[in-house]
C-alpha cells in the first residue's frame, strides 16, 4: 500500500470506498469465457482517497507511484483518459492517491479508484454526464466499476453489471487481510470452481447474504486465506469477499468488532468499518463544490 498525503492544493478530495461481496454464486459461463454470477454488494466507510486538480494542458498525471503498476496501466489513469476521450474535453488533471486498500484483496480497490476518478473528473471538468453514461463507461474498465459509479448497495447479476438496488442491514464488519494477492483469472479458470449454482431472486436472499462459490477454490490454492478463515471463525462466522484474499465477519456494533480485531495475530492485519447502503463517495459528492 502507498500511504501519501494528498496536497493541500488539490481542488477536490474524494473517497474510494471498499466493498464486500456478502454472497457470490457462479451460475454458468458464457461462450466468451465470462462467468454468469449473482452477488450482493455493500460498501464500507473505509477505503482509498483521491485528490484532483484541474490542468489546462490536457495532460493526465497520476503523481502517486503504485508498486508493480506502470503509470499508464493504472486504472485511475485509464479511467481519466477514457472519460477525456469520450467527452472530448481539452482539460486534464493532476491526481494523487492515498492507497489504503490492499491490491488483490477482493474489496474493490482498483475498481473503486476508477469509479471515483470518473465521478470526480465529471465534477471537476463540469461535463454533466448522467449516472447511466458513466456506469457504461465504467463497465469497459471492469465488471465491478458500475456498482461503485452508482453508489448503492445492490444485488448484481450477469457478469456483475446488472444491478438492482437493495436495502440491507448496516452492521459493523471486521475485515482481515491475508498477506497474499489473489489472481482473479486463476480462480475463475480453476476446473474445480462451482459453475452450476441455481439462480435465486433478490427476495429469496438468505439473511446476511449467502455463500461464496469461489471460496473453496481459493482456500485450496492459498493457505493464507484458509488460515485466516480458521482464525476468524473462532470468533464469528467468517466468509471471503470476491475472489479474495480478504475475509470478514459482521458484528452488531463497533465495540464487538474492535474487541475481536485486537485478538487477531499481528501476522493478520485487519480493519473495522461500518457497512453502508449509500456509498461514502456519493455522500461526499453531494456536498462537494469547486474551490
Amino acid at each position: 500500500m502507498t500511504i501519501q498525503a494528498i496536497p493541500t492544493h488539490a481542488e477536490l478530495i474524494l473517497p474510494a470506498p471498499a466493498k464486500l461481496n456478502l454472497m457470490l454464486h457462479i451460475l454458468g459461463r458464457r461462450a466468451d469465457g465470462y462467468h454468469l454470477l449473482q452477488t450482493l454488494f455493500q460498501f464500507l466507510d473505509h477505503g482509498d482517497e483521491l485528490g484532483f486538480a484541474l490542468r489546462q494542458d490536457g495532460e493526465i498525471r497520476l503523481h502517486t507511484e503504485v508498486a508493480g503498476v506502470p503509470h499508464d496501466s493504472n486504472l485511475i489513469v485509464r479511467a481519466a483518459r477514457k472519460l477525456q476521450a469520450e467527452s472530448g474535453t481539452a482539460l486534464g488533471a493532476d491526481i494523487w492517491l492515498d492507497k489504503r486498500l490492499p491490491m488483490g484483496g477482493g474489496i474493490g480497490g482498483g475498481s473503486s479508484d476508477a469509479a471515483t476518478t470518473l465521478l470526480g473528473l465529471d465534477h471537476l471538468w463540469q461535463l454533466g454526464w448522467d449516472e447511466d453514461r458513466l456506469a457504461a463507461l465504467g463497465l469497459s474498465l471492469g465488471a465491478d466499476v458500475p456498482v461503485f459509479v452508482r453508489g448503492r448497495a445492490a444485488f448484481a447479476e450477469g457478469v456483475g453489471e446488472q444491478l438492482q438496488p437493495v436495502e440491507l442491514d448496516e452492521p459493523w464488519f471486521l475485515v482481515a487481510i491475508p498477506q497474499v494477492s489473489i489472481s482473479t483469472a486463476e480462480v475463475f479458470a480453476d476446473s474445480e470452481l462451482t459453475r452450476d449454482t441455481p439462480a435465486i431472486t433478490v427476495r429469496s436472499l438468505p439473511e446476511g447474504g449467502g455463500r461464496n462459490d469461489c471460496q473453496p477454490v481459493v482456500e485450496k490454492r492459498y493457505p493464507e486465506v484458509r488460515n485466516a478463515l480458521k482464525t476468524l471463525n473462532k470468533f464469528v462466522a467468517a466468509k471471503m469477499t470476491g475472489t479474495g484474499a480478504c475475509v470478514f465477519g459482521s458484528f452488531p456494533n463497533q465495540a464487538d468488532a474492535d474487541k475481536v480485531s485486537r485478538q487477531l495475530p499481528a501476522t493478520l492485519p485487519s480493519f473495522v468499518a461500518r457497512g453502508c447502503n449509500r456509498s461514502p463517495l456519493h455522500r461526499k459528492l453531494e456536498t462537494a463544490t469547486r474551490k
